[in-house]
């Protein structure tokens, strides 16, 4: 088949600020070329906007409709196809075929395909609670561990705070520092985690009413899931919004309130400093901690 024509989306543009990001979209009509050929497929359409570490276009193998995800390598995304599989379309899209050597991956096609943030009728919170009672399975080996990446957000929080230009008090770090410091998972279940659930990486389906995607896997403790959903702004963005959904879901999915209110802190704290919403994130952290 002929090379097909790249346009990334602006989504990926903040890439060519480094050689490695540059040297990816330079290699993306070479990279399609091939996972087109290797899986038999055909373009169906112009690439997904909105991904920020990953080209998306919808293609047909065989006549069946399909998404091939051509992703930039990172820390937080390497076991996403592990992941898929672990889950085997148990409450999240499921893995068709997988380059992990190339960072391809072939997913199932979600239509209608909206976002459960974008869905004025849904019960937002039970989607998400039954999507987690599926994700929640026992892991190991490959996944990177709660424990080293909390490590890794400690030990750089308090200087992206600075290089950030102290954005929020510094009262706001040192809880967040305190709170990972403190969270010992010595005794707690080891189970895969997705640590970016949030209302735009929830898709309605035909095969299940929703399914989760972009993972960014990590195995540890079950109460750090509720993290990106209590700090997920799309739900509401008050103090009684972001409390209620700590205690409904804690309570309905039988976690230690507690911890997930802990981790949630720390998270939301180590991915403020790099985020287009950052204030918001500070103003979460402050209702957790009063």
């Amino acid at each position: 088949m002929p090379d097909p024509v790249i346009s990334a989306p602006e989504s990926l543009s903040w890439l060519n600020r480094t050689d490695a990001g540059r040297d990816w979209l330079a290699s993306l009509p070479d990279v399609l070329a091939d996972a087109c050929n290797r899986f038999e497929l055909e373009l169906a359409g112009p690439p997904f906007s909105g991904g920020n570490v990953s080209y998306v276009v919808p293609v047909e193998r065989a006549g069946e409709a399909a998404v091939l995800k051509l992703q930039f390598q990172d820390r937080e995304s390497r076991h996403e196809g592990d992941a898929l599989k672990a889950w085997n379309g148990m409450g999240a899209i499921r893995l068709l075929d997988h380059a992990p050597e190339a960072s391809v991956l072939l997913l199932e096609r979600c239509r209608p395909g909206h976002f459960l943030a974008d869905d004025p009728t849904a019960d937002k919170l039970a989607v998400l609670a039954d999507i987690l009672r599926k994700l929640l399975v026992p892991a190991g080996k490959p996944f990177n561990t709660l424990t080293d990446e909390a490590a890794i957000w400690g030990s750089s929080m308090e200087r992206d705070w600075l290089n950030a230009g102290k954005p929020c008090e510094k009262r706001l770090v040192d809880a967040a520092l305190a709170a990972l410091s403190g969270l010992s998972e010595q005794g707690t279940p080891q189970v895969l985690l997705h640590q970016d659930l949030h209302g735009h990486n929830v898709l309605s389906s035909e095969r299940e009413p929703w399914l989760a995607i972009d993972p960014k896997p990590l195995v540890g403790d079950p109460a750090f899931c509720l993290s990106p959903i209590v700090r997920s702004f799309e739900f509401g963005h008050s103090r009684s919004a972001a409390l209620y959904r700590l205690d409904r879901l804690s309570e309905e999915l039988e976690l230690d309130r507690d911890r997930a209110r802990l981790w949630t802190i720390g998270q939301t704290m180590a991915w403020a400093f790099s985020s287009s919403w950052s204030e918001r994130h500070f103003e979460t952290t402050r209702w957790l901690l009063d």
